[in-house]
């Protein structure tokens, strides 16, 4: 059985598909079959990332490690059971593709509430939430009293993962591992990061998650996706001298590999 990561958030911006396709790289770096989904079936940042990958790697005669990418199936809606929901069968079918041939199986939800999204989460061994470091983005997650800065409680997305978890235990299957990766953290330790931090600490305890550092906030995320490229790739595209920023930036990306704890990973990049 592949190891389903689901990279999710009800929330645009927060790094999501910058997340996948640095974590989905790197197992495929690490010599791990990766399979990839996009669920977002509009803008779909994810799946224009591995184009874009695609296409710069046709262009410069590259052969670098990408993860196997598809777009999800249709399906007939003669063929679907009484009751059945369209979109639930697209997703177990793109799911069973990938599932025989892959090792990990990498799945990128909309920053939106949407079907696919929700039974997307009922499959994740490992869940990756990135969060902007903001109590804007901690709203997704919990309410916090305004005046002693105390968690009052789950908010809506936290819900529909614990809806998720249910599924999971109802089906026998083991529990999710839910890592809140904090993105976009400001270098100096600012009153506001500070105050997120001890509300997530505190949250974390009572819904039951792992915080993580994630990505600061660099230019070169920006630059990279035209060419579909990650910061594992800039040695193997001509960037012979790595400057300090992307430097630090590696670190995160090994971090937070680290941190994912992953099955059969060991990192060693």
């Amino acid at each position: 059985m592949a190891h389903i990561i689901v990279v999710g958030n009800e929330k645009g911006g927060s790094g999501k598909s910058t997340t996948c396709m640095h974590v989905a790289t790197a197992l495929c770096r690490m010599g791990h079959r990766v399979g990839a989904l996009d669920l977002d079936l509009r803008q779909k940042s994810f799946g224009r990332y591995v184009e874009n990958r695609r296409a710069f790697l046709a262009r410069a005669g590259l052969d670098l490690p990408t993860p196997d990418y598809r777009d999800l199936p249709e399906v007939e809606a003669g063929s679907l059971a009484q009751g059945e929901n369209a979109f639930d069968a697209r997703l177990s079918a793109a799911v069973a593709q990938l599932e025989s041939v892959s090792d990990f199986i990498l799945i990128d939800c909309p920053g939106s509430h949407t079907r696919l999204s929700q039974v997307a989460h009922s499959l994740a061994d490992t869940l990756i939430t990135p969060l902007n470091d903001s109590f804007i983005d901690f709203d997704l997650l919990a309410r916090v009293d305004a005046e002693t800065g105390k968690v009052k409680g789950p908010s809506i997305y936290s819900e529909m993962v614990w809806n998720a978890r249910q599924l999971r235990a109802q089906a026998g299957l083991k529990p999710i591992d839910w890592i809140v990766l904090r993105n976009r953290l400001g270098a100096q330790q600012m009153h506001n990061k500070k105050k997120v931090g001890a509300a997530l600490e505190e949250l974390s305890k009572r819904i039951g998650f792992r915080v993580s550092p994630g990505f600061s906030e660099r230019v070169i995320f920006r630059e990279l996706f035209p060419r579909g490229l990650t910061l594992l790739d800039l040695k193997d595209t001509g960037v012979d001298q790595l400057n300090l920023s992307n430097i630090a930036a590696r670190q995160e990306l090994r971090d937070l590999m680290k941190e994912l704890r992953l099955p059969g990973v060991t990192v060693s990049f």
